[in-house]
C-alpha cells in the first residue's frame, strides 16, 4: 500500500508528535518528519518544491484515531 511506511511511522510516534506539533500538519517521508506547517495547503505547496507526489504523507497531528487521514493524489486526467 502506498505510504504505508509513513503512516505506520506516524501511528508509532503519534504521542511524541502530539506533544511537539499538535494541530499542525506534518510531512513524513520514510521515517522522517520533513516539516510541520499550520495548514494542509502550506505543507503541500512547500513539500512539492522538493519531493514528487506520492513520496510523502501529510498528516494533521491530533491525539486519537479520529484525525487519521489518507489522501491520494493522481496525475490521471
Amino acid at each position: 500500500m502506498a505510504l504505508e511506511r509513513e503512516f505506520k511511522f506516524y501511528r508509532d510516534h503519534q504521542d511524541e508528535m502530539v506533544a511537539k506539533y499538535r494541530g499542525r500538519f506534518v510531512v513524513i517521508r520514510g521515517e522522517t518528519v520533513l516539516g510541520a506547517y499550520p495548514t494542509y495547503e502550506a505543507a503541500y505547496v512547500e513539500t512539492l518544491k522538493h519531493h514528487a507526489l506520492g513520496t510523502f504523507l501529510i498528516q494533521q497531528v491530533q491525539p486519537g484515531k479520529a484525525t487519521y487521514t489518507q489522501s491520494f493524489h493522481s496525475r490521471v486526467a
